[in-house]
C-alpha cells in the first residue's frame, strides 16, 4: 500500500491503542498507529501506570526498612537520591516502551509520531511530530486518545506548586508538606510515594470516604495505615481558595455541608480528582460519531461508533482502566479484522496499588445492597502467610448468590491483592460455584490460601475461623 493509505489507522498509543494494533496486525491486516511520543505506551507507560508503580516498588521498601524493627533488623536512616530515583524510574519506562517499538517493528506496524485529526469517515490529517503534515486514508480506524486530568479553576493559578498526577511523577523534589485533593486512587498511591520519601502528606475528599467504588470494609484496612503515614485525611471538604504565598501555598477549604473552615500552608498540591476524555480537536464533527451527556464517544458492543468505519476504546469511551483497553483494543481488532467479536465481560478487576493494596471484580457489596447476597469473610489474621509477613490485617471475602452459591465478586485488602484478585475474576468468569473454590487445592504458607479459605468459611468449614455451618 501507498504510504498515504493503511487498512487501519489507530490513534493513539496507550494500551488500548498499541494492543488494538498489535492484534491487527497480527491478523494480517496493514495498520498505521499514531501517536505523539517516541514509541507506544501512552499515558500509562510514560507518565501513569509503569513509573507510579517503580516508586511504589521504592516507596513500600522505604516503609519496610522502619517496620523491620519489629523483627529484630533495624536499618539506619535511607538516604534518598532523587536524581537517582529519577534515573530508575526513567529506565523502567525506557525499557518497557522501547520494548513496544521494537515490537511494532517486529509486526510491520507503521509508526507514526504526530497528532491525528479526523477529516472525514474514511481520512485523517496528521500534524507530525517533526514538522509538516501527512494525509492518510484508511478503511477502518480505532480512536484511542486517552484522558487528560481534570483542572478545577480554584487551582487553576499558574503555579508550578499545582501539580498534576503527571508533575507528580516527575519527582522535582520532595516538599515539606505536601495536599493532595481527590481521595481516589491516583492521590493515594502517589500520597504514599511522597510520605515515604519524606512528606507531610494531608488528604482533602470531597465524598464521605476514600476509594468510592471500593467495599468500605476494604478501604478500612488501608485507611488504618494511613492514619500513621499521613498527616491528616479530611473528608466531606472541599477546597475553596488556593494562593501563593512565596515558596508555599495557602489552601482554605471547609465542610461540603458548611461550617467553619480552615487555611492551612503547602508546599506543593497534587491535584487529583479525575479524569476527561481527549475528544477535542480531533475532527469528530467530520464523522457520525456521537457523545455521551459526560462527553465520551458512544459506542456498542464491538466497540463501533455512531461511524460504522471508526471504533473507539478506552478513556475516551469512559471505560479507565489500562487491561480494559487492552481487552477492548483486542475486540475492536477481531472485528475489523471480519470475525466475531464483542466486549462482554462478567467482571473487570478494580485495583489500588497502595500498601496495603485492595482489589475487587464482579458485584461488590455495596452494589449488592438490598439484593439477596451472601457475604464470606476471611481475615488475615487466621493466615500464616500473613502472619509471617507481619501483615495480618487484611481480609478477603466472596459475594455469593445463596441461591445457586455461585460466586459474583470477590473483594481483597492486603498486600499481594492486586495479584490475588486474577483467580477471583477467573471465578466469575467461569460462573463458579463456592464448592469449586473450596475444593480447589492452594499451596500453604500462601496469601492464595485466603480465597480458598473464605470460600470455605461460606459453608462454615473452614478450619481456621469458626462460623456457622450453612
Amino acid at each position: 500500500m501507498a504510504a498515504d493509505q493503511t487498512q487501519i489507522a489507530v490513534i493513539g498509543g496507550g494500551p488500548g491503542g498499541y494492543v488494538a494494533a498489535f492484534r491487527a496486525a497480527d491478523l494480517g491486516l496493514d495498520v498505521t498507529l499514531i501517536d505523539l511520543d517516541e514509541n507506544p505506551g501512552g499515558v500509562c507507560l510514560y507518565r501513569g501506570c509503569i513509573p507510579s508503580k517503580a516508586l511504589l516498588h521504592v516507596a513500600k521498601l522505604l516503609n519496610e526498612t522502619k517496620e523491620a524493627a519489629e523483627w529484630g533488623v533495624t536499618f539506619g536512616e535511607p538516604r534518598i537520591d532523587l536524581d537517582g530515583l529519577r534515573a530508575f524510574k526513567d529506565r523502567v519506562v525506557a525499557r518497557m516502551t522501547g520494548g513496544l517499538g521494537q515490537l511494532s517493528k517486529a509486526r510491520k506496524v507503521t509508526y507514526v509520531r504526530g497528532r491525528a485529526r479526523f477529516t472525514g469517515a474514511q481520512s485523517l490529517k496528521i500534524d507530525l511530530h517533526d514538522g509538516g503534515q501527512q494525509d492518510l486514508s484508511f478503511e477502518q480506524a480505532v480512536l484511542a486518545t486517552g484522558s487528560r486530568p481534570v483542572v478545577l479553576p480554584a487551582f487553576d493559578i499558574g503555579s508550578e506548586r499545582v501539580m498534576d498526577s503527571t508533575g507528580a511523577l516527575e519527582l522535582r523534589d520532595v516538599p515539606g508538606r505536601l495536599l493532595v485533593v481527590g481521595g481516589g486512587i491516583i492521590g493515594l498511591e502517589l500520597g504514599q510515594v511522597y510520605a515515604a520519601l519524606g512528606s507531610q502528606v494531608s488528604v482533602v475528599e470531597m465524598t464521605d470516604g476514600l476509594i468510592p467504588p471500593a467495599d468500605r470494609d476494604l478501604v478500612k484496612v488501608l485507611s488504618r495505615r494511613l492514619e500513621s503515614q499521613f498527616e491528616g485525611v479530611h473528608l466531606n471538604t472541599k477546597v475553596t481558595a488556593v494562593a501563593e504565598n512565596g515558596n508555599a501555598l495557602d489552601v482554605s477549604w471547609e465542610p461540603v455541608t458548611g461550617g467553619d473552615g480552615a487555611t492551612q500552608t503547602f508546599d506543593r498540591i497534587l491535584l487529583s480528582i479525575g479524569r476527561r476524555p481527549n475528544t477535542e480537536d480531533l475532527g469528530l464533527e467530520t464523522t457520525r460519531i456521537q457523545l455521551t451527556e459526560r462527553g465520551f464517544v458512544s459506542v456498542d458492543a464491538q466497540r463501533r461508533t455512531a461511524e460504522p468505519s471508526i471504533f473507539a476504546i478506552g478513556d475516551v469511551i469512559g471505560s479507565a482502566l489500562a487491561h480494559t483497553a487492552s481487552h477492548e483494543g483486542i475486540v475492536a481488532a477481531e472485528v475489523m479484522s471480519g470475525e466475531r467479536s464483542a466486549f462482554e465481560p462478567n467482571a473487570i478487576p478494580g485495583v489500588v496499588y497502595t500498601d496495603p493494596e485492595i482489589a475487587w471484580c464482579g458485584l461488590t457489596e455495596s452494589e449488592a445492597a438490598g439484593r439477596d447476597i451472601k457475604v464470606a469473610r476471611f481475615p488475615w489474621a487466621a493466615s500464616g502467610r500473613a502472619t509471617t509477613l507481619g501483615r495480618s490485617d487484611g481480609l478477603t471475602k466472596l459475594i455469593v448468590d445463596p441461591q445457586t452459591e455461585r460466586i459474583l465478586g470477590v473483594g481483597i485488602a492486603g498486600p499481594g491483592a492486586g495479584e490475588l484478585i486474577a483467580e477471583g475474576v477467573l471465578a466469575v468468569e467461569m460462573a463458579a460455584l463456592v464448592q469449586d473454590v473450596a475444593l480447589t487445592i492452594h499451596p500453604h504458607p500462601s496469601l492464595s490460601e485466603t480465597v480458598m479459605e473464605a470460600a470455605e468459611a461460606y459453608h462454615g468449614l473452614s478450619p481456621h475461623i469458626t462460623g456457622p455451618r450453612r
